[in-house]
């Protein structure tokens, strides 16, 4: 019989670990998980997804007479399960920031997740807007139901739409945890920092993604392969990338981009543009231009404006 020589290995790992958690500043205590869990956080978004439609993401055998029934307990259940993470990833950070982890976090977890709450009836009339854009805008959308049910953008945007909130109320990590649940299932990858207006369609969506500091104004529609991302990255004098800095695109309301658009660093689409397939934006257009080809801060503005369609 095989001798696979477990014992030396676990103990081998055991090392390794210890030395990464005394790098990490990690607890060293006995006691259980010490960072919010991925499983935990999955379970509250579709407890979270049902309490927000009930009708259509919750129990297949619920009926309308208990749908304030269900919506009670289940938004009960779902907050104490964020509850408890958001206490996780507040320690976590206390930890890091050699603060003391006290009652002062328990009191911070809780405010933050009354605040995520009150906040959900606003976040149900967002996803309604973008529900009705998926809608609209896609021919082959045979109904409000099957789009809420079946499209993968609307899918990522739900997770955004949670996500923004924690993300806003100090709690990234459990918002990007959130973020990244929506990305491994649809292959669109928003960071929950992006500012996301109303009635907003990713159509098919595949290969989407959407930096921290995106701005994206009201009825905007994007296709499959769309980047926002940052032109460059700066660093601090020692070397390290500077966090936080504005470097994502900022795109006004009505602005439509089609597939494989790559839009990068702190440009500004005007109202009504529309950026067509595999564009490659290193520049601000004009508000109402058709963006048929590349444009970069390396061509001379003549250039720039006959790509834009407008005067030079």
């Amino acid at each position: 019989m095989t001798a696979f020589h477990v014992t030396e290995i676990v103990d081998a790992l055991q090392a390794v670990r210890q030395q990464w958690r005394e790098r990490q500043r990690r607890a060293l205590e006995p006691g259980g998980r010490d960072l919010p869990a991925r499983e935990a956080l999955a379970q509250v978004v579709e407890t979270l997804k049902g309490v927000l439609f009930p009708m259509r993401l919750g129990p297949p055998d619920l009926r309308q007479e208990s749908e304030n029934f269900y919506v009670g307990h289940a938004l009960d259940a779902a907050l104490h399960g964020l509850l408890a993470q958001a206490r996780l990833e507040l320690r976590y950070k206390a930890r890091r920031a050699d603060a003391d982890s006290g009652s002062d976090i328990d009191a911070r977890a809780a405010a933050a997740v009354q605040a995520f709450a009150r906040r959900l009836p606003e976040i149900r009339a967002l996803l309604d807007s973008d529900v009705l854009a998926a809608y609209t805008g896609d021919p082959a959308a045979g109904s409000v139901d099957e789009v809420l049910l079946c499209y993968p953008g609307v899918l990522a945007i739900i997770h955004h739409r949670f996500a923004h909130e924690l993300y806003r109320l100090g709690l990234p990590l459990l918002a990007r945890i959130i973020s990244e649940l929506a990305h491994a299932a649809t292959g669109i990858d928003i960071h929950p920092g992006a500012q996301i207006g109303s009635a907003f369609f990713i159509d098919h969506g595949t290969g989407v993604v959407i930096g921290e500091t995106a701005v994206i104004g009201e009825r905007v529609r994007v296709y499959q392969a769309v980047t926002l991302g940052a032109k460059r990255f700066p660093r601090d004098a020692a070397g390290n990338l500077e966090k936080g800095l504005a470097r994502h695109p900022i795109v006004e309301d009505d602005v439509v981009i089609y597939a494989g658009a790559t839009i990068l660093g702190r440009v500004t689409l005007g109202r009504g543009a529309v950026i067509g397939g595999n564009v490659w934006l290193t520049e601000s257009v004009p508000p109402f231009s058709h963006i048929t080809q590349a444009i970069t801060r390396h061509e001379t503005r003549a250039s720039a404006a006959l790509s834009a369609g407008v005067p030079s």
